[in-house]
């Protein structure tokens, strides 16, 4: 936490800065494109449509060519991860492509956009009128369509605070929820949906298995982000895991999915409390291998997955895609100053200050930022208003900081990094420094297509790389 300073209203030309938050899947990169500029790509380091003209792309443009869906970055990259799911049937490239043209038409904004995805997530989760398979049923059909269908309402959730109908927020996580729950129910086998306990609530978990002879499998428990849905553990484990006969395991922790947009309940700095359960649910199944049970966290979870490996050591194997060490750093540095030991200094400066200067586009980045962090920022995001109290959410992301834990982690740990790495640039280094296991850092890169944060455009070489380490990692 910063010392207490007198300060001063926000600077206009900064206001973007000051909005400059880290968060995961799908998150605005607002203000950061100059901030990853400058990054280089290096080798890996093994062990230890009518859319507008888009500029010559240069050597330092993070999303050059056909990667510019929207001029403005945060947008562009929601798109690309929606476009990019399409390797693993989560997203359909026409289907896509036909929503960014139609968003561009209309004037892009959080307005169109929303409307424009709910509309495709609508559409396909209806239930098929034709295409029925050989044997007589629309399953297979119906399966693909609602995995497409929670995509993309997954794609209108990010950006619904910012439309003129915020109160929706809860309805269209519902909407994308039942797509991927009738996705989940017409797998082969159909996933075993359960709920394990935590605090006064429970965490709905899915385990989806390969089709087969029950055996025991190694196991992936895959950790979302701060705002990915479950659709994105499809894209990035689930699909991969099967494909080499494990098992894995998705679940919504507190600040995700059903806790945060139903039930409201936001991150816990403790994520060994939300694992723990989780595993004690794995190892009393049959058809998993205890010995052989891996965590990874996406996005934010690279930063609440080796929290948990830090204090949960039944774990064999950990990856964190990225590594972040701490998610307040991912705050510029501007609205981290503004926060100090004093809570009503701290708002009044918010109030008085930066709040009148906020843009409309800019309020709906804070919305969306703090909701995660606190229950009444959330509640006031659904009222179209912008918190009032930014002191106690940022005492939940100070304290996610894993600085000092990371060195505790007694499991082989593989730390991503990403070319222009817009989030946490420079901290997959930092953790995979501070670890004292067996440890491997790799770097996804722009020759081949894998730039920025999470590798939006490149899921499948995003799981060829994490899989395979994982493989060498749990082999027997």
């Amino acid at each position: 936490m910063t010392a207490s300073t007198p300060h001063r209203p926000a600077s206009l030309s900064r206001r973007a800065a000051l909005t400059g938050l880290a968060a995961g899947a799908g998150a605005l990169a607002v203000g950061s494109t100059a901030r990853t500029a400058a990054a280089t790509p290096t080798p890996s380091t093994p062990s230890a449509s009518s859319a507008p003209p888009v500029p010559s792309a240069t050597a330092s443009d993070p999303a050059p060519g056909a990667m510019r869906l929207f001029d403005d970055p945060g947008f562009n990259f929601a798109g690309l991860l929606a476009l990019g799911a399409a390797g693993m049937r989560a997203s359909e490239v026409g289907e896509v492509l036909t929503a960014v043209n139609t968003i561009n038409a209309a004037g892009l904004s959080e307005q169109t956009y929303t409307d424009t995805f709910r509309s495709w997530g609508d559409r396909l989760a209806a239930p098929p009128a034709a295409g029925r398979d050989g044997r007589g049923t629309p399953s297979q059909t119906r399966r693909f369509r609602s995995l497409r269908a929670a995509q993309y309402y997954a794609q209108a959730l990010f950006y619904v605070l910012g439309t003129d109908r915020p109160a929706d927020e809860e309805a269209v996580y519902r909407a994308g929820r039942d797509a991927w729950d009738t996705f989940a129910r017409l797998c082969t086998p159909a996933a075993v949906t359960a709920t394990v306990p935590w605090g006064r609530t429970r965490l709905p978990l899915w385990f989806f298995r390969p089709d087969g002879p029950a055996e025991r499998r190694p196991t992936v428990i895959l950790t979302n982000g701060s705002d990915g849905q479950n659709v994105d553990m499809w894209t990035y484990g689930v699909s991969a895991a099967l494909d080499r006969g494990w098992n894995a395991l998705v679940y919504d922790g507190p600040g995700q999915g059903q806790l945060l947009f139903v039930e409201e309940i936001p991150f816990t700095t403790r994520w060994e409390t939300v694992v723990r359960p989780i595993v004690d649910w794995l190892l009393r199944r049959e058809d998993v291998d205890g010995d052989r049970i891996a965590l990874t966290g996406l996005s934010m979870g690279g930063n609440l997955a080796p929290r948990a490996a830090a204090f949960e050591h039944r774990l064999a194997a950990v990856a964190a895609m990225p590594g972040c060490l701490s998610p307040w750093l991912g705050f510029d540095e501007e609205l981290r100053a503004i926060v100090t030991p004093d809570k009503a200094e701290t708002n009044r400066v918010w109030n008085e200050e930066v709040v009148p200067e906020l843009t409309p586009q800019l309020a709906f980045t804070v919305k969306k930022r703090f909701e995660i962090f606190d229950r009444q920022a959330l509640r006031q995001a659904r009222e179209g208003k912008v918190l009032t109290d930014l002191w106690t959410p940022a005492q939940v992301a100070i304290g996610l900081d894993i600085t000092k834990v990371v060195g505790r982690i007694k499991a082989p740990t593989l730390v991503l990094d990403y070319d222009f790495e817009q989030f946490y640039p420079g901290q997959p280094r930092q953790m995979y420094e501070l670890l004292r296991t067996r440890r491997e850092y790799v770097k996804l890169t722009k020759a081949t297509g894998a730039q920025l944060h999470c590798s939006p455009m490149a899921p499948q070489q995003h799981c060829d790389v994490v899989f395979d380490w994982l493989a060498d990692v749990l082999q027997r």
